[in-house]
């Protein structure tokens, strides 16, 4: 039988604890696990934790970090910003190039800054420039509601009606994800008017990981410009950027990235516009670095991404962020995509084992089309669907859930097993059958 990286396997391999527990032993990346704090309940019962994509586990090294942050603080006040160990001025310095690495971008296009939608605003602030004939924004229907109160506000600032320039993408009638030969059509057909156009890396509601380049080619063609949401996508899917050719593209640092509640989240801006001076709102942690303490009145962007920045960043909110990627450098990008695929790919076996017609997968299947999480419909009336949810989280397994019947479980490579993954089916099953 065919084993790789202790994952990929044939579909004729068995669905038992005993396989389960043969494949965390002979997976490389199992012991990640022990760098994160995982929850307990209350009588010190671990629970299964598939919610890493709402908020990410803590890493153990986070304490330190900010211990020592809070250390320099109490030893040194104001001279941390050069003397502390990590000296505070160029804080955000080092988590760009891990943040580099992955999103598929160079180093100076990318910057650990505020959070997503503010960065949003301030990217669609330069990125979005209506004009007579052409002012439509593009977005999914079902896009994550923040993006959407984002883009229909800066509409109205800008007068526009949503009604006439909201473009929106929907799934064809019956189906639940979006199909990227209808996406291609409507930015053909709605080309002309196009003066943005704003996807998801992954959707966060089907957990469907969209073709983005022929996307952005098309939208370009187009004569929009596009941005990307990779709240979802962000050390949980492959990403290239550049290659890409994305415009600009925004993250949390909270989902897989791991970096605690409300974490400093992250930009990327494309380097062919990285010193064209384009129309930003401006603040003096972006202004060059050489004047930015000559307190003169004029301002002059740091080329690159960093030349969006408004205001120095948090350092207690970025410290997690540190150790987070840390981790995510030692175990590499493209092994944790292997076993991401290996954990949802069991889990889709094992889901699919369950009585039939008990529960629906709404994320595609096939690898390039989805990252670590699955959303379930559980098919029977809301409230029901509901209470199984809640018995569920009674067992101790921690998933989500979005109204009225969609249940999302995330296996997160860096700290997930193939043994967790078999104890939450088990507790699904037994939750369908109270």
């Amino acid at each position: 039988m065919r084993r790789r990286h202790g994952g990929a396997c044939l579909k004729t391999e068995p669905l038992t604890a005993s396989a389960a527990l043969a494949r965390d032993a002979a997976d490389p990346l199992a012991g990640f696990a022990d760098q994160f704090h995982h929850p307990y309940d209350d009588g010190g019962r671990k629970l299964v934790y598939l919610a890493g994509h709402s908020l990410g586990l803590q890493p153990k090294a986070a304490a330190d970090i900010v211990g020592q942050e809070l250390a320099d603080w109490r030893r040194l006040g104001v001279r941390g910003h050069h003397e502390a160990l990590r000296a505070w001025i160029g804080y955000h310095e080092r988590l760009a190039g891990p943040l580099a690495h992955l999103v598929g971008a160079h180093e100076d296009e990318v910057v650990a800054m505020n959070s997503l939608t503010v960065n949003l605003h301030l990217m669609m602030v330069s990125f979005f420039k209506p004009g007579p004939g052409r002012s439509g924004v593009l977005i999914e229907k079902s896009a994550f509601p923040s993006d959407r109160y984002a883009v229909v506000s800066q509409l109205d600032y800008h007068g526009l009606h949503a009604g006439e320039h909201l473009i929106e993408a929907a799934p064809r009638p019956g189906e639940r994800c979006l199909r990227t030969e209808d996406l291609l059509a409507l930015i053909d057909r709605e080309g002309p008017r196009l003066a943005l156009v704003l996807l998801p890396g992954v959707q966060y509601l089907t957990g469907q990981c969209l073709e983005l380049a022929p996307l952005i080619d098309a939208a370009h063609r187009a004569g929009a410009a596009v941005g990307l949401d990779l709240a979802h996508a962000v050390g949980n899917t492959p990403l290239s950027l550049h290659d890409w050719n994305a415009d600009f593209a925004v993250w949390c640092g909270y989902k897989y990235l791991n970096a605690g509640p409300g974490a400093i989240g992250g930009c990327f801006v494309h380097a062919r516009h990285g010193a064209l001076g384009l129309p930003r709102f401006a603040g003096w942690w972006g202004q060059n670095k050489a004047a930015r303490f000559d307190m003169g009145p004029d301002f002059v962007p740091i080329e690159g991404a960093e030349g969006w920045q408004i205001s120095n960043p948090p350092i207690l909110s970025s410290a997690p962020l540190l150790a987070s990627l840390e981790l995510f450098e030692r175990a590499g990008m493209d092994r944790l995509r292997e076993k991401s695929l290996a954990l949802t790919g069991y889990l889709r076996r094992r889901i699919e084992a369950l009585p039939h017609g008990s529960v629906e997968i709404i994320t595609p299947a096939p690898a390039a089309a989805h990252g670590a999480q699955l959303s379930l419909r559980l098919a029977r009336p809301a409230h029901e669907a509901r209470r199984c949810h809640e018995r569920l989280t009674a067992a101790g397994v921690i998933g989500d859930w979005r109204e009225p019947d969609i249940l999302r479980l995330a296996p997160v490579p860096l700290y997930n097993s193939f043994s967790d993954v078999h104890s939450a089916v088990d507790c699904l099953a037994a939750a369908l059958h109270d």
